[in-house]
């Protein structure tokens, strides 16, 4: 039902055009950032649930497409492996880094996951042209002089200012805060207020050191050790022994911080923090000994997948904006559910679980939207895909398509009005809750549609013109028989080259370094995360696991791995993108480790000799 809106003097009425549904979507834009599903996934079990014995542990980042691929991998066994040369490890790096990131040795398997822990702050400096203020007095500035070469053009120079948080970023609004903190001091020089940006990555650190530990370590006092030494960025790490233990382990030089008594300033890092005041700078970092850790829970195993690691108010302070646990509880129910049947906890099964699509969304939302009622037999058609839709979101699903359109919809209807474009909701795991709590109050003022001006809409109406809109926009898209559409039709993995991959390259350029796109399964805050930005006109994969690997610590010669794309980052190699295919089908590849497995399995060699 349609009324009257009574007049609201907090916001004014819009001259923008009635919604309709063919004006939804805007082109597709490559800048479009996921926001979130930048994330990842971790798990490993104990022996005492596994079909050998000994723990199983599986790792899948989950990063930015891009061809090629970010990782490759690698074995790095030394001649005669000794206290001085020590490494027998094999598993995935980055191109020009000497170690392994994640992989196993003889002993020890680990993955990691993003711990996200909150290791910036933005200060804001009352400044001059070379000072700034702190603690009423006037300190120099440190600057330098960054010379940017551009290829067929000048250098750029560029001057970065720093004071003792971090470099000048950009300049901020001096009116507005002013009128907060009192006048500016122009006798003293300082005449404007800029931000300087505080981030533990800017501090010289031991990372790469962390990395060798790591790639040598053989238990838990190993992994705490390289713990200590891995600075940024902060990670949760998994692992397990081949003697049989599992174990977890947080990293990361984290910032204490203060609250300062009278102020209204956080201690939690919300808030940029008052740069010309001490009391509100960062008072040294967290003793390693206090991060989190576990070994051998009672539970048998372990899951990180960017969720919160420590209750509230437990530990240290390590963030307010950890993932919502959508994907770390679907995976703790499906381990839960194999231990509870008896089911053979192995490295297939681990495999599965990785490729698992069910849609948390469908869980909170698609019964509300099966009680609206529609007007035609056209719009219920759609609707009746998602009352016999399973909740899975596989790439041949043709409930899982028409339910993404709706969402997508759904989320322009309730929020394009309210919010600035560069707030739109990306429909990430954070999003979830917003919806699922407002389904609750149908009448709440976030249903209104403020372009339809003299009018209040409800939540039904809403909903109805979300179920309409994605049904004609699907049948633009891939017909009007509804069981024709499939979700990997237009959700789609389609890497490309950061550099000569996008529009403005001749198209042969392109074809050559761009893998020709593959429709996949999946989706934000899904097991298999291919996420996609529900607010970029787009369901393009944006983010996905950068690769998967499964590692068998019965047999180290019995673990997989898949890379997205492949091991060479040449276009022209035949290992380009040969993995491509098999990682989009959710297939891997057997993980030789041994050297008589590798020599066994070698198709090719590659010998480097030094020049003469």
């Amino acid at each position: 039902m349609r009324t009257r809106r009574p007049p609201r003097t907090s916001r004014p009425p819009t001259c923008r055009p009635r919604w309709s549904p063919r004006q939804r979507r805007s082109p597709p834009s490559r800048t479009s950032s996921a926001r979130e599903g930048i994330g990842s996934n971790s798990w490993v079990v104990a022996g005492a649930h596994t079909t050998t014995g000994q723990p199983v542990l599986a790792n899948d980042p989950h990063l930015g497409i891009s061809a090629p691929g970010i990782w490759t991998q690698v074995g790095l066994r030394c001649a005669d492996v000794s206290a001085e040369c020590p490494f027998d490890v094999a598993g995935f790096s980055f191109a020009g880094f000497p170690g392994v990131m994640i992989g196993h040795n003889a002993q020890l398997a680990w993955g990691f996951t993003n711990l996200g822990a909150d290791v910036t702050d933005f200060f804001v400096e009352r400044t001059g042209v070379e000072v700034y203020l702190r603690d009423g007095v006037r300190e120099p500035m440190t600057q330098r002089t960054e010379i940017i070469e551009v290829n067929g053009g000048d250098d750029v120079e560029l001057v970065v200012r720093t004071t003792a948080h971090g470099p000048i970023i950009s300049g901020v609004l001096p009116d507005v805060y002013a009128a907060r903190v009192g006048p500016l001091a122009d006798d003293r020089g300082i005449g404007t207020y800029e931000v300087a940006l505080g981030w533990t990555a800017l501090t010289p650190g031991r990372t790469a050191d962390a990395v060798f530990a790591l790639n040598t370590a053989t238990g838990a006092q190993d992994v705490a050790e390289a713990a200590r030494l891995f600075d940024v960025p902060s990670q949760n790490i998994v692992y397990a022994t081949t003697d049989g233990h599992i174990g977890y382990q947080a990293p990361g030089r984290i910032p204490v911080r203060q609250a300062v008594p009278g102020t209204p300033v956080p201690a939690d890092g919300s808030w940029p923090r008052p740069g010309w005041d001490s009391r509100y700078d960062w008072q040294g970092y967290v003793d390693p000994a206090q991060m989190p850790a576990v070994q051998d829970p009672a539970e048998g195993f372990i899951v990180t997948a960017n969720q919160a690691v420590t209750a509230a108010g437990v530990g240290p302070f390590l963030t307010r904006d950890f993932d919502y646990g959508y994907r770390a509880q679907r995976i703790r129910d499906s381990l839960e559910g194999m231990i509870a049947a008896g089911d053979p906890i192995d490295v297939a099964a681990m495999n599965a679980l990785q490729l698992d699509e069910h849609n948390p969304y469908a869980d909170m939302v698609v019964d509300t939207l099966l009680g609206v009622s529609l007007d035609s037999d056209f719009d219920a058609a759609g609707q009746r895909l998602l009352r016999d839709w399973d909740g899975v979101s596989r790439a041949d699903s043709a409930g899982a398509a028409y339910f993404s359109a709706v969402w997508s919809t759904l989320l322009e209807l309730m929020f394009w009005d309210e919010l600035p474009e560069n707030a739109r909701p990306s429909g990430g795991s954070r999003w979830l809750p917003v919806v699922a709590a407002l389904l609750e109050r149908p009448d709440d003022v976030w249903w209104d549609d403020r372009t339809t001006v003299g009018l209040v809409e409800g939540r039904d109406e809403i909903l109805s013109r979300a179920l309409t809109s994605a049904r004609l926009e699907l049948a633009v898209e891939m017909g009007k028989d509804a069981r024709g559409w499939e979700w990997g039709k237009v959700h789609v993995a389609a890497p490309r080259h950061a550099v000569i991959g996008g529009d403005g390259v001749p198209g042969f350029v392109r074809r050559l370094v761009n893998p020709a796109p593959i429709g996949v399964g999946g989706g934000s805050s899904i097991v298999n995360a291919t996420s996609w930005d529900a607010g970029s006109g787009s369901y393009e994969v944006t983010a996905a696991p950068s690769m998967r690997m499964v590692v068998d610590l019965a047999d180290l010669d019995a673990s997989t791995w898949v890379n997205l794309t492949g091991t060479s980052g040449h276009p022209v190699s035949p290992h380009y993108d040969d993995q491509f295919d098999d990682w989009a089908a959710g297939r891997t590849f057997p993980w030789r480790f041994s050297a008589g497995a590798v020599e066994e399995a070698a198709a090719d060699t590659l010998t480097l000799r030094p020049a003469p």
